[in-house]
C-alpha cells in the first residue's frame, strides 16, 4: 500500500515537473520571440534614419554592434530571417559610404557656384564703384566667408567618411 502511494506521487510529480519544465520552456521561447519583435522595431527606425542620413549609422551601427553581443541568438534569428547580417549589412554600409561622398560633391560643385555668382557681384560692384577699399573688403569677405564654410564642412565631410570607413572595415 505504501509502495503503491508513493509510485502514485512520484508518478504525479513527474507528470507536473514535465507540465512546468513544457511551460517554463514555452514562457521562454515567447520571451525570445519579444526580444527578436523589440529588436525589429528598435532597428527599423535606424534602418530608415541611414537610408536618409549616412551620418544616423555612426549612432546606429555601434547599438547595433553591442545589441548583437548582448542577444547572439536573437539576433542570429534575424540574420537568418533577413539572409544577411541584420540590421546592417556591409553593401548597405558601403552605400552610405558612397553616398555620403557623392553628397559632399553635389554641395562642392553649389557651394562654388554660389561664391562664383557672389563674388561676380561684389567684383561688379567693385569696378561700379571705381575699386573703392569698401568694394575691395567686400569682395575679400566673400573670398574669406567661402573659404570658411567650405574648411568647416570639409573638417565634417573627413570626419564622417572615416567614421563610416572604419565602419566598413
Amino acid at each position: 500500500m505504501i509502495l503503491i502511494a508513493a509510485l502514485a506521487l512520484a508518478g504525479v510529480g513527474a507528470f507536473f515537473g514535465r507540465q512546468i519544465a513544457g511551460e517554463l520552456r514555452a514562457a521562454r521561447e515567447e520571451a525570445a520571440r519579444g526580444r527578436t519583435v523589440a529588436l525589429l522595431q528598435l532597428f527599423a527606425s535606424g534602418q530608415a534614419a541611414a537610408r536618409s542620413d549616412p551620418r544616423a549609422l555612426l549612432v546606429w551601427q555601434p547599438l547595433a554592434k553591442t545589441s548583437r553581443e548582448l542577444f547572439p541568438q536573437d539576433f542570429a534569428s534575424l540574420d537568418r530571417a533577413a539572409g544577411a547580417t541584420f540590421p546592417f549589412t556591409k553593401d548597405q554600409l558601403q552605400a552610405a559610404h558612397a553616398q555620403w561622398t557623392a553628397d559632399w560633391l553635389a554641395w562642392e560643385r553649389t557651394h562654388d557656384a554660389e561664391y562664383k555668382l557672389k563674388a561676380a557681384v561684389a567684383e561688379q560692384e567693385l569696378t561700379a564703384a571705381g575699386a573703392s577699399a569698401l568694394g575691395r573688403s567686400k569682395l575679400e569677405a566673400v573670398e574669406r566667408e567661402k573659404l570658411e564654410l567650405y574648411q568647416r564642412r570639409y573638417q565634417e565631410y573627413v570626419r564622417v567618411a572615416k567614421a563610416l570607413q572604419a565602419l566598413i572595415s
